[in-house]
Order: structure tokens, then sequence, then C-alpha cells
């Protein structure tokens, strides 16, 4: 029986993780898409908040003696993570005080980074957090009491976390979380659809500042048109050269779907957007779409980019989330479960082929058609055993499933999705028993349940275990 590791430690998070976006910033000037907005720092906002009678922890306290050590502190860990995050404000509010000004100020910041001086601060507390933007409380030793309020806050789905500790450098893992919060709020997803509409993506734009564009099938096609042939002959070529072989597909299927990889890149670019979903099943099958986006999906997932496929939003959602902090490519699965091993297989036909993380080592892959019809162009990626993996799906905004498993490696069978990944779980009946929320589920290797569950604290959405 599989047990799974124990949730990764803040500590062990701030050593092991790729840093997402750092990464991402680099792959996007290679591409020169060097002033995507989903790229760059974090804005934290910092802010002091005490009691103008102290008290707790001393009625003579030295707030400025304080703050400037806080100062020291957070001017040391911008020089060690150098353009990953920029600290603005500063300002020293008091309990009682109008900060209608401030408020309005917070709201262009990713994070508010507060530090309680004193104890006595649950009113102004509550106007900070109504600003909007995520919360998280530095409660450095002997500071005061606020921390005691944060239970409350995550039951009732506010945007706050709390950190408790004597070591300034606990927050390094955090400047990760601060950058998905940024890279989250300044995304913005194609999803291709003939409902797409009706998809309801405001929830998170609401919950995440994502934001969508609904392009028409021939919008896509136009772009696909406008494609160099001759290009997307030689990235055929180059592609075909890199696979293990070629099984069903014809060369000029596999020059279609790198065409339809070319079109959709540009399309990205027009739009200044770094994820697209699109119902490509039916899609194909209605003959809106040329080619099946399989290739382009992969390529783009292993460049830091987002290409989920049936315009799958939750999932697309997911990836958004984990990817940015983890640098790792999420892999939408059809669940396979064997109860009789303790054992879940994951299926799809579209998969990254970095999935141990951008820019590592790809897995070898074997150039499939589509599983559903024996059509087109799909991928069998070759996935590697070994460690922990994530499995992770948003149900809605305010929700997030999650598990974890080992990972088994590739399972190659004629039956189900070309790409299979097997795992072993802590227990498949349990997870069987409280399967809910659709099919799909994401798979992310690597062991990534502390960050999820500290950015669900700070921005609002109910992590629920599943295993």
């Amino acid at each position: 029986m599989y047990i799974p590791s124990s949730s990764i430690t803040r500590r062990q998070f701030s050593l092991t993780s790729l840093g997402g976006l750092p990464l991402f910033s680099r792959l996007a000037a290679e591409e020169g898409w060097s002033n995507m907005p989903w790229t760059g720092p974090s804005i934290v906002r910092r802010v002091y908040l005490a009691n103008k009678v102290p008290g707790w922890p001393r009625p003579d306290v030295d707030l400025k003696q304080d703050i400037a050590e806080i100062e020291a502190h957070l001017s040391e860990l911008q020089r060690r993570l150098p353009g990953e995050v920029e600290f603005t404000g500063g300002e020293l509010l008091f309990e009682g005080d109008d900060i209608a000004g401030w408020m309005k100020q917070a709201g262009d910041a990713d994070v508010i980074l507060a530090f309680n001086m004193s104890t006595g601060l649950g009113p102004i507390l509550e106007k900070v957090l109504e600003a909007g933007r995520p919360v998280l409380l530095f409660a450095r030793l002997y500071a005061g009491h606020s921390w005691t309020n944060f239970t409350a806050f995550s039951q009732a789905g506010r945007k706050a976390d709390v950190l408790a500790s004597s070591e300034f450098a606990d927050l390094d893992p955090y400047v990760n979380l601060f950058r998905t919060i940024h890279h989250m709020r300044r995304s913005k997803v194609l999803l291709v659809s003939p409902s797409s509409r009706r998809r309801r993506p405001e929830g998170y734009t609401e919950q995440f500042g994502t934001s969508f564009a609904f392009p028409d099938y021939s919008d896509l096609k136009a772009a696909y048109q406008a494609v160099d042939a001759g290009k997307a002959r030689s990235g055929a070529e180059e592609f075909m050269k890199a696979a293990q072989k070629v099984v069903e597909p014809s060369a000029s299927e596999v020059v279609d779907s790198m065409r339809m990889y070319m079109a959709i890149k540009e399309m990205l670019r027009q739009e200044k957007a770094n994820a697209i979903a699109i119902d490509c099943l039916g899609g194909f099958g209605r003959g809106d779409l040329v080619a099946y986006p399989c290739i382009a999906f992969s390529k783009l997932n292993d460049q830091g980019l987002y290409g989920v496929c049936e315009c799958d939003l939750h999932s697309t959602m997911t990836q958004l989330l984990v990817t940015s902090f983890s640098g790792k490519p999420g892999f939408v699965s059809d669940p396979v479960f064997d109860t009789s091993r303790n054992e879940v297989i994951h299926a799809h036909c579209v998969a990254a082929t970095q999935m141990r993380g951008i820019g590592a080592p790809a897995s070898p892959f074997i150039i499939r058609s589509h599983l559903e019809d024996h059509k087109g162009v799909s991928l069998q990626v070759l996935v590697p055993a070994g460690g922990t993996v994530t499995v992770a799906r948003f149900a809605d905004p305010k929700k997030l499933l999650l598990s974890t498993g080992e990972a088994l490696g590739n399972v190659d069978h004629p039956r189900g999705c070309r790409t299979k990944i097997r795992t072993r779980v802590s227990d498949a009946r349990k997870f069987l028993d409280v399967y809910s929320s659709g099919l799909h589920r994401v798979v992310f290797y690597g062991d990534h349940v502390w960050p999820i569950e500290r950015l669900g604290r700070l921005t609002g959405f109910q992590v629920v275990h599943e295993i």
C-alpha cells in the first residue's frame, strides 16, 4: 500500500521549488514576449498596524525601531531574490484611523504583507481585508494576538493567511506564492467552444483576477491559414525526427498539426494571452478544426504556457495555479481506478514531454493518432516513474480537490488514451467513494500540498483532500 509523503514543509518548498515565474519570464524573453503582463515581479504592499496605546507587547514599545528592523529584513529578502518581488507602501496605520485612502491604493497590489505591532487590532485588520487583496500577516513573537482571527477568516473564505515565526527566512517560500497570485491575476485565457461564453468564467475573474476572451473557430482557422506552409513542414520534420517513431499518422497530418500549433502560438501572442482551452473533440468532429491541437498543447505546456483540451475551464485554472509556483506542467487526465491494486491510472491523448519540470530533460514520445476516432495526431509520452505526484482540480472557483500518489511510470496498453501514468494511492476505494465534480483531474509531478494549502488561504478557496 502506498503511504503518501507528508506535506512538503515551507522550508523544503523554498529550497526545492523551481521558481516558476522567473523561469517563465526567461522563456517569454526567448520568444520575444518580454513585456507580457503575467511575467515580472509580484507587487507586495507592506503595512504596519498598531494601537496608539500599545499595552502588549509593552506600553513603551518603540514602533520606529521595530519597523526599521523589519525593513532591514525585507531589504535583505529582496536582495536575495532579485526581480521576484517589489515591495511598496510601508505605512504605519493606527487602530481607529480612517484608512479609506490607503485601501484604495492597496487595491493595486498583488498581496498585502501586514505586520501587527501591538494587540487590539481586530477592527483595523478587518478594514485591511476589505481592500480585497490577499493578506499575509507576519506575526512576530510577542507582537500581538491578531493571529487568533485567521481560522475564522479561513472558514469564512476570506483571502488571508498568517505566518507566526521568529525567522524572517520563512517568508522566502511565500515569495513564490506571491508570484503565483500575480501570475493568475495577470493571465489571460482564451476559450474556444460553441458554448464557451456559457462556461461562466466570471467566478474565476472575481476570485483570482484572471481575464478571458472567446475567439471563434473561424479566428483559429484564419490564424491557421496565415501560417507559412513551408515553416510548418520544417517544424513537422524536426518533430518527427525527435519522436521514437510515428505509428498511425501520415506526414501530412503531422504537418497540419504543427501548423495548428504555430497558429495557436501566434493567436496567443496577438491576444497577449498565455493559456488556451479548446473544445477539440467536438470541434474536430464537427469540422470546425482542421487538425487536433494535441501537439500544440504539448509544446505550449513544455514552454510555460498552457494548452488544455475539451475547453476544460476548471483544469485550465488548476494548471495556472500549480505550474506557476512549481514550474511543472500539468497532465489533464481521465482517471481509471483499479481498487484491487490500490492504483489509479491517469490517461489522456495530450501530455507535456517535460513533466518533471519545464527545462528538464524531455521524456521519449511516440506520434500516434487520437484514440477516440483513430484520426489526426496525438502523443504517447513515455512518462517517468518515481516520486510523488499531486493530483488536483478546481471544482469551482471556491473549491479545489486534492490528492497525492506515487508515480509508477508509463502504461503501454491498446485501450484507453495514448499517454497513461500509473499511480499508487493510499486508498483507491476511498478515493472512488468520494469522487465528484466531473471526470478530469490534473497530475503534477512532485509534492505540492503545502503551497496549494497556503494559496487556498491567501486567495480564499477551500482545499478538499480526496484521500
